[in-house]
């Protein structure tokens, strides 16, 4: 199984793949820019080149950015929406130029305009996007949702209905948050609602649209909606659901990375990394 964790990009985005490598990763996902601001200063060539440097210094496959949190390509005002497509399309060049395969973002929240309209505003920015970037490697991909407040992604067919209404579907693929998907209702504490979940994912999205997993504990209960990550096996959803999945031979290749808290010192990261390591069978 390929396990990792989100990455500080603290002194440039060169420093995450090295960070990767002191924390345990075999893959990683970063930033590509200040999560909580609209605009950021361009990567520079130096930039890139160092990362792509390090990476090949240290071992690690850089699986994903991950886009800022103020983008909402289901908001239905004018301005923010705007906004919202310039500053995704820069975390789309940012992405590519650094040649990472993925970029993970939260569908949107629809701000009481409902969801048939909110779902289709967001197929409506991707079209746009995809359009400018027609050249592009990179593949675009919805994580599952908590359903917290408005946020759409918290139902399968949710995510369903946004690739039936984009044009390039073979660019769009979606980020499953073990989190996410318990709060939002589907009961994967179990074997028997695990195995629920993934026959419900499949028949309704496709298994093979599954390119990553965010593996965090929930500090919520199940159905609660509530989107607070907790450490593996220190929250609601405990253990068994990441025994599951670390030993579900469909997963293999897939990136699963942790979203869990942490410090500086990247001890939590360790910590759980070695934790899911020890829940793998060995044949």
């Amino acid at each position: 199984m390929l396990l990792g964790a989100h990455i500080s990009i603290e002194g440039g985005v060169e420093n995450a793949p090295l960070r990767g490598k002191k924390t345990g990763c075999q893959v990683i996902q970063i930033f590509t820019k200040n999560n909580n601001r609209w605009n950021s200063a361009s990567l520079t060539d130096e930039d890139v080149e160092n990362f792509k440097k390090n990476v090949s210094y240290a071992g690690v496959i850089p699986s994903a950015s991950h886009s800022a949190y103020l983008i909402n390509l289901a908001s239905p005002d004018p301005i923010i929406h705007k906004k919202s497509l310039e500053a995704f399309n820069d975390e789309m060049v940012r992405a590519e130029r650094l040649g990472l395969p993925y970029l993970i973002f939260h569908p949107g929240a629809h701000l009481g305009k409902g969801e048939d309209t909110g779902l289709k505003r967001i197929a409506d920015s991707i079209n746009n996007l995809l359009e400018r970037a027609d050249n592009f490697r990179l593949m675009l991909l919805l994580e599952t949702t908590a359903g917290q407040g408005t946020n759409l992604g918290y139902r399968f067919e949710h995510l369903s209905k946004i690739i039936e209404m984009v044009s390039k579907k073979e660019k769009i693929g979606i980020c499953l948050d073990t989190c996410h998907v318990f709060a939002a209702g589907y009961d994967i504490s179990n074997e028997k609602g695990y195995k629920k979940t993934f026959e419900d994912f499949d028949r309704i999205i496709g298994i093979d649209r599954l390119k990553v997993f965010h593996i965090n504990d929930s500090k919520k209960e199940l159905g609660s909606r509530g989107d607070r990550h907790e450490h593996i096996g220190k929250g609601s959803l405990g253990l068994t659901a990441f025994k599951l999945l670390l030993n579900d031979s469909r997963f293999e290749n897939i990136p699963m990375i942790l979203e869990t808290p942490k410090g500086k010192t990247m001890r939590e990261d360790k910590r759980n990394l070695s934790l899911l390591r020890g829940l793998i069978r060995t044949a």
